[in-house]
């Protein structure tokens, strides 16, 4: 898993290289888990918030501050996309939120960010919210812990930097690279005011499958559970082309989408009930 996943990422990399434009300079922006902003709404919420009320995956919307505050109910599940943003598997998969009416949280990378800042910024913009994942997406436990929160401070700045002069701000959340950690990590994270998020179901969408065994074997273990985070990536062309039928599957099965925020966040749009 982490060869493959690293060497996606290097090949996002340097086509970022070739193709991506100037953005506001790391350096100067503030990291995430120091910024006040609450995420500010995207200028389709409305919108969405009116697709959900027939498209029926639209649930609760739930404030976080830590772990602990992430209860779900039966046929709950929170929607979590890892190591994008990627020019078209990303606005592929947020086209299809936006006909659920479904709101995710999006683990971005800072080098991605860094190369792709208008990714960042339509993810923010339609009202997702967004977390970090590092810069580089090392295994966190392999490194010295200065190193390991040099990482986390690195990827932090790049999203913000992707974000300067939008409005728009990330959430102070974190998710392990491969999941990978250790107590003085989740100690340290937690000691600067940044959520870790955590997995109940891997899609395992990184392997070299059909969309359709993602699907099904994405679908067996939620069943399997009854609610739970579910683990995506939008790095992947699999994951952008399952995603259409899963959120059928989950709207015909009942499931509600839970959308994640940091407390404060200003909600636009009267709540809807179904």
């Amino acid at each position: 898993m982490k060869a493959l996943l690293a060497a996606v990422l290097t090949a996002a990399l340097v086509a970022g290289c070739q193709s991506s434009g100037s953005s506001t300079t790391a350096e100067s922006a503030q990291p995430i888990a120091k910024a006040r902003a609450a995420l500010a709404p995207g200028r389709n919420t409305c919108r969405a918030q009116r697709l959900a009320a027939s498209a029926g995956l639209a649930g609760r919307t739930l404030a976080v501050s830590r772990p602990s505050d992430i209860v779900l109910e039966d046929r709950e599940v929170v929607l979590t996309f890892d190591d994008g943003p990627i020019p078209r598997k990303t606005m592929s998969i947020l086209d299809t939120l936006d006909d659920y009416g479904a709101k995710a949280t999006f683990f971005m990378v800072g080098r991605m960010a860094r190369s792709y800042p208008k990714l960042v910024r339509a993810v923010a913009a339609r009202g997702h919210s967004i977390g970090s994942h590092t810069q580089n997406h090392p295994d966190l436990t392999r490194l010295s812990r200065k190193s390991a929160m040099a990482e986390v401070a690195q990827g932090e700045r790049a999203i913000a930097a992707a974000l300067a002069g939008s409005g728009q701000s990330a959430a102070p959340f974190f998710r392990f690279p491969y999941l990978a950690e250790s107590k003085a990590l989740r100690a340290a994270m937690a000691k600067r005011g940044v959520a870790v998020i955590g997995v109940d179901i891997d899609s395992n969408d990184y392997h070299r499958v059909t969309p359709a065994r993602v699907k099904a074997y994405t679908m067996k273990r939620l069943r399997a559970k009854g609610r739970g985070i579910i683990l995506f990536h939008d790095i992947h062309a699999r994951t952008a082309t399952m995603l259409p039928s899963s959120l059928a599957a989950l709207k015909a099965e009942g499931y509600k989408v839970v959308h994640l925020v940091p407390p404060g966040t200003p909600v636009p749009c009267p709540t809807l009930s179904f």
